[in-house]
């Protein structure tokens, strides 16, 4: 019952927490919008127009799949092959999903989804820095998730306006940005034997994967097999 009501409170989800959450996520929104800026020249020079370009960031809001799709855009686009590339760059979001699963469950469904709509790499990791200090968490992924957001719309929109300002971010090393802000966060969060078992079964998959199986499969196996373990192993309290 304790732990059941710990989870219960960190699942608090308040216009407070999603407003805290926003002002947090603002500076690496700012590198996100570089990155966005960069995905509008490349759509642009794909034969996208600048509107679709925009409309894509702002419904699909999935970096790294949406430069994947471009390089399958064309006057017939494969469709079999493009879901699949998109499912396995966002494969990720299965073990994502996993480890926020005691705190999501509290949750009434349409908000449960509503919240993970907004998810990616960096809100995730302060949401779970946040839970693993025993604080509210998911108000904390929504607000950063709209900081994220905004800013790589915005950035896909100044993209098609002037991203020949912005031909390689990887020049000044802000492609690293987002990697090392993630690694703190994780390093710094909730540790308990559930989800160090979780991170451990991923990898082990995922460098298998990478080993034996073919390019890119990595990516989706590690997910896969991380994901599968949080779902059968499940917190206490998290039954219903």
């Amino acid at each position: 019952m304790t732990t059941h009501n710990n989870f219960l409170g960190q699942s608090a989800l308040t216009r407070q927490l999603v407003w805290t959450g926003f002002r947090q996520m603002v500076p690496i929104g700012a590198f996100v919008a570089v990155f966005g800026a960069a995905f509008g020249l490349a759509a642009l020079q794909h034969g996208l127009s600048a509107a679709s370009a925009v409309g894509m960031s702002t419904l699909v809001f999935a970096g790294a799949a949406q430069f994947a799709v471009l390089d399958l855009w064309g006057p017939q686009v494969p469709m079999l092959a493009l879901v699949l590339t998109v499912f396995a760059i966002n494969a990720r979001h299965l073990l994502m999903g996993a480890t926020l699963y005691p705190w999501l469950c509290q949750l009434p469904t349409t908000q449960r989804y509503g919240v993970m709509v907004l998810a990616s790499d960096a809100n995730w990791a302060l949401s779970m820095q946040a839970f693993g200090r025993g604080q509210p968490g998911l108000g904390l992924l929504l607000g950063g998730g709209l900081a994220l957001w905004v800013f790589w719309v915005l950035g896909t929109w100044l993209g098609t306006q002037v991203g020949d300002l912005i031909v390689d971010a990887r020049r000044w090393g802000l492609d690293m940005v987002m990697g090392c802000f993630l690694l703190a966060m994780a390093v710094g969060g909730q540790k308990n034997p559930r989800l160090l078992a979780i991170w451990a079964v991923a990898a082990c998959a995922s460098l298998a994967a990478h080993r034996w199986l073919p390019e890119n499969s990595h990516v989706v196996t590690g997910a896969l097999a991380g994901g599968l373990l949080g779902l059968l192993w499940k917190e206490r309290g998290d039954e219903r």
